[in-house]
């Protein structure tokens, strides 16, 4: 016969009566001992002739009649020969041993981060392309994961978001570097199996195809027009694209330059090549032009070691602006010369390329100017490095750019009378 009512517990509630266990029955037991603010339900049994009981839960939580019911279901289960305690307490240690695993579980990002800093910093040139890649396309689709739970569905739907968004040759990149990194996460035994193993470069965006774009005369009086007039265009920036155009240069060699690789008075930028991405230092001439807009770049860098100081510390890994950065820069120029074809800033070099021949430079000499090596067997044996014929070239090229800006109408006999006076 049940021994307690709930208005009886309440009572005892109201008054704060305290006591180690009244029982109602069926093992089962109301506890409410010192330093409890509430009472709470216990379930006492015998299992092989020893005395065991469980905490069932709380007045509060559970009500006089479920807690009957739930002591009634424990008997029954006790009598099938269970232990129900013991059964609790592997259930318990069973959540406690999952929630350390997935406290000490490895994620993709840590070991995307663990990759990058073990394996690429100390040995690549140009790290943030792939710091990029793993902010920007690995660790939001994958990044929250355990290694062991990422499955082919999960890499294949990574591509396809990446294609969507008209980005195929990114979307080769970052399997690339996606199966990279979960090699090196077998090599480590954090895994055993690579979910990037049965993906071939068709699966994501396909082999690169080689551009053609190159910008006219024309479009170049226009890009010039364009960054004046273009709204969050920085000086900064226009100086930037500048330099690029006039230098022939890679954008990260730029982005990543420091002020004591120049000579601004002898104008020569000395490139040391574990920043080419050949590998192959070379000393840049500076015409006049990029001499000025080196110095203008000085004052906004503030005393910085770079040339392109990152704008926004926080959160920075590299002091530096990103590769990135000049990207959405030029996406607003190209809105203001929506009537062009598209280009990128990849394309500048190639712009420079088309040029200097147009302008009647030396092949060998153009393509020293990009800091190409000279193919076959002459390469392997001339070994000089043009700088005299490269300072010609590129002051020609400065002086064409100069003029396009102005609007001028310059053809090459009048461009190289203007530098020569």
């Amino acid at each position: 016969m049940p021994k307690l009512t709930d208005m009886q517990i309440r009572a005892w509630i109201k008054v704060g009566e305290r006591f180690a266990g009244r029982a109602d029955g069926g093992g089962l037991y109301l506890c409410f001992p010192k330093n409890y603010s509430s009472p709470f339900w216990r379930f006492r049994y015998k299992f092989t002739g020893k005395a065991r009981a469980m905490v069932i839960g709380s007045y509060a939580e559970l009500s006089l009649a479920k807690a009957r019911e739930t002591a009634k279901e424990l008997s029954a289960r006790v009598s099938l020969g269970y232990d129900v305690a013991g059964e609790k307490q592997e259930r318990k240690s069973e959540a406690l041993e999952k929630m350390e695993h997935e406290k000490n579980a490895l994620r993709v990002s840590a070991l995307a981060a663990e990759y990058f800093e073990r394996q690429i910093l100390p040995r690549w040139k140009h790290p943030d392309i792939l710091r990029r890649r793993i902010d920007k396309d690995i660790n939001p689709s994958i990044g929250h994961m355990k290694v062991e739970d990422v499955k082919p569905r999960h890499i294949d739907n990574m591509l396809k978001s990446i294609v969507d968004r008209g980005a195929p040759t990114i979307a080769t990149d970052v399997l690339r570097w996606t199966r990279r990194i979960f090699d090196y996460g077998i090599k480590r035994h954090t895994l055993e199996i690579n979910p990037c193993s049965a993906f071939e470069v068709s699966d994501a965006g396909g082999k690169e195809v080689a551009r053609d774009r190159w910008l006219t005369r024309d479009e170049l009086i226009r890009l010039f027009q364009s960054m004046r007039t273009a709204k969050g265009f920085s000086r900064q920036n226009e100086l930037t694209f500048k330099l690029l155009l006039a230098l022939c240069v890679r954008k990260m060699e730029l982005c990543a330059a420091r002020w004591e690789e120049f000579d601004l008075d002898t104008a020569i930028w000395h490139l040391p090549e574990e920043r080419s991405k050949n590998g192959d230092a070379i000393d840049i001439p500076l015409p006049p032009p990029a001499v000025e807009w080196l110095k203008e770049l000085h004052t906004f860098s503030c005393n910085s070691a770079w040339v392109l100081p990152a704008r926004k510390m926080q959160n920075r890994m590299i002091p530096h602006i990103q590769e990135s950065t000049l990207p959405v820069a030029l996406a607003k120029v190209r809105s203001e010369m929506s009537d062009i074809p598209n280009y990128t800033i990849h394309d500048f070099r190639r712009t420079a390329r088309t040029h200097l021949a147009a302008l009647g430079v030396d092949p060998v000499v153009a393509e020293r100017c990009l800091n190409h090596r000279i193919k076959g067997v002459e390469g392997i044996y001339n070994r000089h490095q043009y700088f005299d014929e490269r300072k010609a070239a590129l002051s020609l090229w400065a002086g064409l750019l100069v003029a396009l800006e102005r609007g001028e109408e310059y053809n090459v006999t009048s461009i190289n009378k203007k530098i020569a006076g």
